[in-house]
């Protein structure tokens, strides 16, 4: 493991002035990655952002993890229908005179 590639979930939780059980329950919702090494748990940094997402969701909005899982799922749903309706521009611009 390289050890630039993650951040032990301790020391993230301090910065961020969250509690562990917070992360843990992101993981248990499968929103967020956590690799466990040794008994210690870390977050990969491509995770970083995404978790640092739901942090400020769940602090501003005071969103709870079932909210928190059931948003993320209509985030991407609607990143999924964007993609598809510029697909379908690009398809309608090859008819247009």
């Amino acid at each position: 493991m390289d050890s630039r590639e993650y951040i032990p979930v301790k020391i993230f939780c301090e910065y961020h002035h969250i509690e562990v059980s917070f992360i843990s329950s992101l993981r248990e919702y499968n929103l967020i990655e956590i690799v466990s090494v040794e008994k210690e748990d870390f977050l990969p940094v491509s995770q970083v952002s995404e978790a640092e997402r739901m942090i400020r969701l769940h602090n501003e909005l005071n969103i709870n993890t079932e909210g928190l899982d059931a948003v993320l799922h209509l985030l991407q749903k609607m990143r999924n229908m964007q993609g598809e309706i510029a697909q379908l521009r690009n398809r309608l611009r090859f008819y247009e005179p």
